[in-house]
Parts: C-alpha cells; sequence; structure tokens
C-alpha cells in the first residue's frame, strides 16, 4: 500500500531556526503561505544567525523556479520534497470569527485550515516552534507539531560525562596512585567506558578520581590542580579543569545549573594554558528583543555590549581577586586585555573572525540552535580548542527548550569522540543561600 503524501505547513519561525528544514520533509508537499516570505524580508538584514538562515533560506527558494512554486510546487533535490507558496486562503472567514486583527500567524493558520478541510484524504500538519501557535492550530482541529529533526531524546538521559563507581577493588584503586601510565579499562571492568568519560571510584576509605583518556586508551588519576588562583571544590570541578586543561581535548563542554562554577573554571583553564594559545576569546550570544541587535542600542560597542558582558567580566574579577593589585598574575589579566590577548565580546561580533591557535569560549550555549552551534565549530582552526558552557534547562530564547537547544545536541552527538570531553557540574558552589534556591525555588 503506498503512502499518501502528506502537507508540512511551516511557521517563519522554522526556517529562522533551521534554513535547511526542507530537507527534513522527505515524500511530502512543503508549503510556505506567502506571508511566510513576508516575514522572512524582515530578517535578510543583520548580523544574527537568524538574519544568516533567512537569506540562506531565500537563495534556495531564488534557485526553483518560481512559476511551480506558485502553481503545483518544485521539486527539491531527490528527496521527492516539493515547495509550493501559497498565495490565497490567507483569510478564511471562519478564523476570522475566532482570531481579531490581522496577524501574521492568523494568515499562516489560515492557510493549514484550508487544506485541512480541502486535502481531507492527506495529513495536514503545521510545523512551528512557537507553543502557542501549536496551541491555536490545534483548538481549530489542525495536527501542529515542534521541529523535531534536530532534538534528541529523553533529557533525563543525557550524557553527563562521569561516573561513580562503588566497591571498587582496593588493590586497583592503589595502582592507579602507583603506576603513572595507568589501567586498561578492561582491568577495571569498564568495557562501556567512553573516550575522556571520568570515574570516582570508591572502596571504603580509599576513593580516587580517574578519567579513560582517549589517545592513550588507558585510564589514569585526575590530580586535583588549581588553575589561575581557582581551586576545584569537588570531584565534578577537579574534572571540569582537567578537561578544559588537557591539550588532546579540543572541544569540550560543561553544564550545570546557576553557581557550579561553568564560566570561572573555563575562564580560569584559558588563562592557565594561554601560552598555548595566540588569544583567549570569551563570548557569549546576545538575544535580540523585537529582533533588534545591538545597533539599535545608544553609544559604542562597548558601551553597547556592557550590560550583556557583565557577568563575563565579574567572573574574570573573581579570578584577579586571588592575587594582590601588585601581584604579576593580576597585572597581566590586565595587559591582556589592553593588547587583546584576552577578548569578551558579544559571539555576533566575531563572526568573521581566525580561529586558529584560540581558546574560545562560548557562555550561555543553551541560548544557541544547533546549527549555530555547528557554525561555530566548524571554523576552528589549527590549534583551537573550543569550550561551551550552559545550563540546558534556563533557556531564554522562546523557539527553544532542553531537548532541542545546540548545548544538549552537542553533547548527545559528540559523546564518545576521542577529541571530546564533557562534564555536568551539579554541585552548587556559589553559597549555601545560592544553592537553596537553585533546588527549591
Amino acid at each position: 500500500m503506498t503512502t499518501k503524501r502528506k502537507f508540512f505547513v511551516l511557521d517563519t519561525n522554522v526556517i529562522l531556526h533551521d534554513y535547511n528544514c526542507v530537507y527534513s520533509f522527505q515524500n511530502s508537499d512543503v508549503i510556505l503561505p506567502i506571508t511566510v516570505l513576508e516575514e522572512l524580508d524582515q530578517f535578510k538584514k543583520g548580523h544574527q544567525q537568524i538574519h544568516y538562515n533567512a537569506r540562506e533560506f531565500i537563495r534556495i527558494l531564488d534557485g526553483l523556479p518560481g512559476d511551480k512554486m506558485i502553481r503545483s510546487g518544485a521539486a527539491l533535490g531527490k528527496g521527492g520534497t516539493r515547495i509550493r507558496i501559497m498565495t490565497q486562503h490567507l483569510h478564511e472567514k471562519e478564523l476570522e470569527t475566532v482570531f481579531t486583527g490581522s496577524k501574521a500567524d492568523h494568515r499562516i493558520l489560515s492557510v493549514a485550515f484550508f487544506l485541512a478541510r480541502a486535502e481531507k484524504n492527506r495529513r495536514v500538519v503545521l510545523v512551528s516552534k512557537d507553543v502557542n501557535m501549536r496551541l491555536k492550530a490545534r483548538s481549530l482541529g489542525i495536527i501542529a507539531q515542534d521541529y523535531l529533526s534536530d532534538s534528541i531524546g529523553d533529557v533525563r538521559d543525557l550524557y553527563t560525562g562521569k561516573r561513580a563507581l562503588e566497591d571498587v577493588h582496593a588493590p586497583l584503586i592503589d595502582r592507579l596512585y602507583s603506576e603513572a601510565e595507568g589501567l586498561l579499562p578492561g582491568e577495571m571492568g569498564l568495557s562501556d567506558a567512553r573516550p575522556n568519560e571520568y570515574f570516582i571510584l570508591r572502596n571504603g576509605r580509599k576513593s580516587a578520581l580517574a578519567c579513560n583518556e582517549a589517545i592513550s586508551g588507558r585510564i589514569r588519576r585526575v590530580e586535583v590542580q588549581p588553575a589561575y588562583g581557582i581551586r576545584p571544590r569537588n570531584a565534578e570541578q577537579t574534572f571540569a579543569l582537567h578537561a578544559l586543561c588537557h591539550p588532546e581535548v579540543q572541544l569540550a563542554t560543561l553544564s550545570g545549573k546557576a553557581g557550579t562554577g561553568k564560566t570561572l573554571l573555563a575562564l580560569a583553564a584559558a588563562l592557565e594554558v594561554r601560552r598555548g594559545f595566540r588569544q583567549v576569546f570569551l563570548a557569549r550570544p546576545i538575544i535580540p528583543l523585537s529582533n533588534r541587535d545591538l545597533g539599535y542600542l545608544p553609544g559604542d560597542l562597548e558601551t553597547k555590549m556592557d550590560p550583556f558582558m557583565q557577568p563575563l567580566f565579574d567572573n574574570l574579577a573573581v579570578i584577579r581577586h586571588q592575587y594582590g593589585e601588585a601581584e604579576e598574575a593580576n597585572r597581566r589579566i590586565g595587559h591582556m586585555l589592553d593588547t587583546g590577548k584576552l577578548s569578551i565580546a558579544p559571539l555576533s561580533y566575531i563572526r568573521g573572525r581566525s580561529l586558529e591557535r584560540i581558546y574560545f569560549i562560548v557562555d550561555e550555549a543553551q541560548n544557541l540552535t544547533p546549527h549555530e552551534v555547528k557554525t561555530i565549530i566548524t571554523r576552528a582552526g589549527e590549534g583551537t580548542k573550543v569550550v561551551f558552557v550552559g545550563d540546558p534547562f534556563q533557556i531564554d530564547t522562546p523557539y527553544l527548550d532542553a531537548r532541542s537547544n545546540g548545548l544538549t545536541y552537542l553533547i548527545e552527538r559528540m559523546k564518545g569522540q576521542k577529541l571530546y570531553a564533557h562534564v555536568m557540574l551539579e554541585k552548587g558552589e556559589r553559597s549555601p543561600l545560592a544553592e537553596l534556591a537553585s533546588n527549591l525555588l
């Protein structure tokens, strides 16, 4: 029995999230209400990723025969997908009696509503990253779903990068302390150990911290080592500094709630190993308000970005306060800032820079899309190390969630790769009050 082709009506935010989204609907008809093109027109100019996505998607459409897109749909590649632009049925009367005002969302819903009635023998699905849009569609009897092509499964099963092993044979723990070359995973009974996975080994009063180092293929003890005056306060932070400073780890991620020390550890590690890199870049995404980036704010670039970048400067101040004002370690940070050796900037303002021998830290990475994360990593040149830090459950953009943001997607896809290490930080170290609030409020 031949499965009938489906209709997928796309909301604008799906395209702004992933300009290649149309390739995810194979053997189907992708419907673009003309309203979507009108909205994309507002995003053509700008430096944010959404502006880039809008331009790239428009280029995809520009390569297709326009007459077919309007009439029957233009074929897209070999996946059996057809794209059709609908210029009619934007104002179905039934919707005008339900919703007030002529909003773009309502015109998109109107097209989906018409198709659902006209094509009763085919499945019509509205695809939107907007939860409220999906709820409106369902209230009209329209099937609606999120765009899930770059989402992971159950976030509760997300890779943590570490394990605690109880009742480990005491002689094995002793050997980790006495044998510098470490032990083979098989000797520890760890046939499923992933590259650069960390372990807390315990047996009564004996314990050890260890890592399954990817290049050597052996489990070696991890020592507690400070980084530029910052000393780890628990096993997780010890693992994090090990991954952040290890030269064989070229890509690292740190996840965890507020107060676990993610950004502080990443910055301290970068300063500790600075001699191996040409520059240290510390950046974070700026979430635009009403499609307005920093260019709409008054003042020069430094003035515009100060409120957004202040948390990064606060972490830098914590590190500087580990030393007296006259100490070389403190003055060195000031010199690095003055000479550009240490650069703190919005993520959108480093586009186009060369990433050769750079220690590149991306803060608040949970606010990036999977495509944005891929764009950053694929620009990494020789000798560059990229670090993403963030809290997957603290999303500041309405079209991402714990399953679909770039940080969780990266962790899920990269686990087990030899160049990659991840540590989930769970214990807050900011203060007892901050830890209590994070857990209970």
